[in-house]
């Protein structure tokens, strides 16, 4: 258990509460991991005292799709201008070389990362298993750092002999794939408000699993009741491949194999269609939104704003460092801002209507309503970004400032009122010694 901690004098603390106040000069009161008072002048003794002067206090920001593996493969040379399908066929090979180390090792450094842009909950999606690694190797990972962890035991059962994308020596039997999955859920899932691990099932793709495997696994998730989560409508190859294959759009694809309803979220929806985002919307189907990696594989820009109209859950996502290639939460949601105005004009999304998204936009679409807002009964996940700084200079608007003028560092994050980053620094690891360690993973996997 954690004591009280007393967070006070922020220059603007943002609640994200169902008024969306956002109050000058505010306190908020921590008792044992859960937010008990928000407001100004609060008093309580024997609480640790925190001084939030030059700061904006938000709820944690929730990242809702990662491939952290993919953290020992940025910028990788072969891959840096191709589009997804010749993306994925350039890195599976090296992919295929990984340890149960590299696992381990890539997670730590993509969720300190995280943890450094004010991130407080991350998902994460492997799908790949190679040489033994396992998904406990990532949620054994994640523990060290701290923040929240939602691992999604992800899959790929069609190898490119049986006309999928993945070579063949990194899929799997589906019969194994279910079984583990099962076996992860009763192992580590924990369904409670304030949970720090939980576990959905995530067959990679549908261009990689079979339409069994991909029913199959709907119905072990509602059994076990966690959620599901999978790429969808990413790119044109993708919505083509669909239309070839299963002779329909990604949408009606995923509907008609359970794959829609308020427990399951699917990464990227660049291409939906009015009629999909209908279906979406109508069946509280998440969407992780992940801007840069879209512009990065040149996929296109998801129809966030239209999404956001008709009432689709949309939280944002890095997605795998590999097609980032970095994990900054807080560049997202400014990048999810810009190319909503690319895409249809300069009021299509402001900065406060990014900062809900990645914040309470993710714990909805994760499921977790626990989280996303500063509001008593929920988890005590903040973080004070200090816009006293450099970024912050010249700014009219200090609420604005964390979008327009990202990057804005947080000078604390703290998770279940602990302080996972304290004055600028994590206190869970040694960042220089997670670069030096990934830069010698990553000469042994450039090598074969």
């Amino acid at each position: 258990m954690t004591g009280r901690l007393l967070i006070r004098n922020a220059d603007c603390v943002v609640t994200m509460d169902g008024q969306r106040r956002e109050i000058a000069g505010g306190d908020i009161l921590t008792d044992g991991g859960v937010i008990s008072a928000v407001g100004t002048g609060l008093v309580a003794e024997g609480a640790d005292i925190v001084d939030a002067r030059g700061c904006v206090v938000t709820p944690g920001l929730i990242n809702t799709h990662h491939h952290l593996y993919q953290t020992l493969t940025r910028a990788v040379p072969a891959a840096q201008d191709a589009a997804l399908f010749g993306w994925l066929r350039t890195l599976y090979p090296i992919w295929g070389r990984m340890t149960p180390g590299d696992i381990r090792l890539s997670t730590q450094l993509g969720l300190a990362e995280l943890a450094l842009s004010g991130c407080t909950c991350s998902s994460d999606h492997l799908y790949l298993f190679p040489n033994g690694a396992r998904l406990d190797d990532s949620i054994e990972a994640a523990s060290d750092i701290g923040i929240r962890f939602h691992a999604t035991r992800g899959a790929m059962s069609i190898g490119e002999s049986k006309g999928g994308l993945p070579p063949d020596a990194l899929v799997e039997d589906e019969a194994a794939i279910l079984r583990d999955s099962a076996r992860l859920v009763d192992a580590f899932h924990d369904p409670n408000p304030g949970a720090m691990v939980q576990v959905g099932l995530a067959p990679c793709s549908p261009f990689s699993v079979s339409r069994e495997l991909m029913r199959d696994a709907a119905i072990l998730a509602r059994d076990k009741g966690v959620r599901l989560h999978t790429h969808l409508a990413e790119n044109d190859e993708d919505i083509a491949y669909s239309l070839e294959n299963f002779g329909m759009l990604p949408g009606d694809y995923a509907e008609s194999l359970g794959w829609t309803g308020d427990d399951v979220w699917h990464a990227h929806c660049v291409k939906l269609s009015p009629g999909e985002i209908d279906l979406f919307a109508r069946t509280g189907t998440g969407v992780a939104h992940c801007p840069c990696s879209n512009a990065r594989l040149a996929s296109g820009i998801a129809p966030v704003r239209a999404m956001r109209d008709a009432g689709v859950p949309v939280g944002l996502g890095v997605d795998g460092s590999a097609s980032n290639d970095c994990s900054h939460l807080g560049l997202e949601a400014r990048q999810a801002m810009l190319v909503a105005r690319l895409r249809d004009g300069p009021s299509a999304l402001g900065a406060r209507e990014a900062l809900e998204i990645a914040t309470l936009g993710g714990a909805r679409v994760l499921g977790r309503s626990d989280l996303g807002s500063l509001e008593p009964g929920k988890r005590a996940d903040l973080v004070l970004w200090d816009v006293s700084e450099l970024p912050g200079g010249g700014s009219w608007d200090p609420v604005a400032t964390l979008i327009f003028c990202a990057p804005v560092r947080p000078r604390a994050v703290y998770v279940e009122g602990r302080a996972v980053v304290d004055d600028f620094h994590l206190q869970t690891a040694d960042p220089a010694d997670l670069a030096r360690q990934a830069q010698v993973a990553v000469a042994r996997l450039a090598n074969g």
